[in-house]
């Protein structure tokens, strides 16, 4: 116990005074059980000494103080540093989260608007076309070009309804010519970038799917047009350096902090079939809003309790407590008659909001908190915002292949561990 406690004071040191919420003491929320923390401790170790992770981070975070937090394992098994709360993730999109509310910042300033059209800042995606494939009595399949219904809006590319697959997953002619563009693999300008993509057809028309993908790409491009600055000037000038997010940055500038990255096991260092986990020790061009960034645990925690608290940390404001709100709600529920691509859709009992996944509905055989928020990246790494309990974890480690399976069975045993 005692080495937890110093653990967490270690972490308070690094996030700083976390500024929670006035009058979340006195919230009716639930507690996490030591025998339920405990068996999220085992089954994390389990994990490490059966070859699966090198090693990993958890935070959770009550009421603006950490009641958990635990290194795991190594950074890395060829070094065999030990985890720590240095250490740097590739965070991969988990960075989705911080590009939508920059965006966010902007719609309150009357800069932006969710229902703009994206070619009102991006002329080159105007001239965009739907693929639709169209069968002859032959049986050959062709690719036909159809127009827009409507434009593409900021609100599309906030929920994922744009129509810009990643096209690593699903099937058809269109996620084929995104593949084959290697988009994801390359490193160039935001503004380069989507010139490249616009050059690609849509998967579907704009507002009709859920299909997960570059949207956010495109959205960091929107800001930077916005703002007259790279999305990193940004980020750091309204909300990486005001929050205290020292560490967070495209990849690793400092040579001597290169000991610091956390890497997979030697046999899980790929994505997918065609991608490698990112060299963040080689500078980067490409200034990825959906999914290049790299950061510490104690850098998310600050971004975590941020939202958390509404909008605001140590006494300065980034959003209304209405925007979050608005961020943390909904978008593609019935009503809206969106269907969800299900190669990559979080869950049934999830709705997706402007920037996260949304718990929707209680899944069966719990009681898990409706309104609870979160996301993840493809490295391993995942956070979630739990309101109804004051509380927030986040998970770092750098697994690929096993994060589903990891992050499902963590949230399972923490919210056991509260009752839930």
């Amino acid at each position: 116990m005692f080495g937890r406690r110093a653990f967490i004071a270690a972490l308070v040191l690094l996030v700083g005074a976390v500024g929670a919420k006035a009058g979340s003491e006195a919230r009716s929320a639930r507690t996490l059980s030591a025998q339920g923390l405990a068996k999220v401790s085992d089954y994390i170790r389990n994990e490490i000494v059966t070859g699966k992770i090198p090693g990993a981070i958890l935070l959770l975070q009550q009421h603006g103080k950490p009641v958990y937090y635990e290194n795991f394992g190594v950074r890395d098994v060829a070094t065999e540093s030990s985890m720590s709360a240095d250490t740097i993730f590739r965070l991969y999109s988990m960075s989705k989260p911080i590009t939508s509310v920059l965006a966010m910042m902007l719609v309150e300033e009357g800069k932006l608007a969710l229902e703009d059209a994206v070619a009102k800042y991006i002329p080159a995606l105007a001239d965009m076309k739907v693929g639709v494939e169209k069968k002859a009595e032959d049986g050959k399949v062709s690719l036909a070009l159809e127009p827009l219904q409507r434009p593409v809006t900021i609100k599309d590319l906030l929920r994922h309804t744009a129509g810009l697959p990643y096209g690593s997953s699903g099937g058809g002619a269109v996620r084929e010519l995104y593949a084959a563009a290697n988009l994801f693999n390359g490193d160039v300008s935001n503004a380069d970038f989507v010139a490249k993509l616009a050059a690609l057809p849509l998967a579907e028309q704009p507002g009709t799917l859920w299909d997960y993908g570059f949207a956010t790409d495109v959205l960091g491009r929107v800001v930077e047009v916005i703002s007259g600055k790279t999305l990193l000037q940004f980020e750091k000038e309204r909300l990486l350096d005001p929050l205290g997010m020292t560490e967070t940055a495209f990849y690793v500038t400092d040579p001597a902090k290169f000991l610091r990255i956390a890497e997979p096991m030697p046999d899980d260092r790929n994505i997918n079939a065609t991608t490698p986990v990112r060299d963040i020790r080689r500078p980067a061009i490409w200034q990825s809003g959906g999914a290049g960034l790299v950061g510490t645990v104690g850098d998310y925690a600050r971004f975590a309790q941020m939202l958390l608290n509404g909008g605001s940390y140590e006494g300065r404001r980034y959003l209304k407590p209405e925007t979050i709100a608005l961020m943390a709600s909904d978008h593609i529920g019935p009503e809206t008659k969106i269907a969800r691509d299900q190669n990559y859709y979080p869950g049934g009992s999830s709705g997706f909001g402007l920037g996260f996944a949304v718990r929707t509905s209680v899944p069966p055989g719990t009681s898990w908190p409706l309104g609870e928020y979160r996301w993840d990246g493809v490295g391993g790494t995942f956070f979630f915002i739990d309101p109804e309990d004051d509380l927030f974890g986040i998970f770092m480690v750098q697994t690929p292949s096993q994060r589903g399976r990891i992050q499902l069975a963590l949230k399972t045993l923490i919210y056991q561990a509260m009752g839930r």
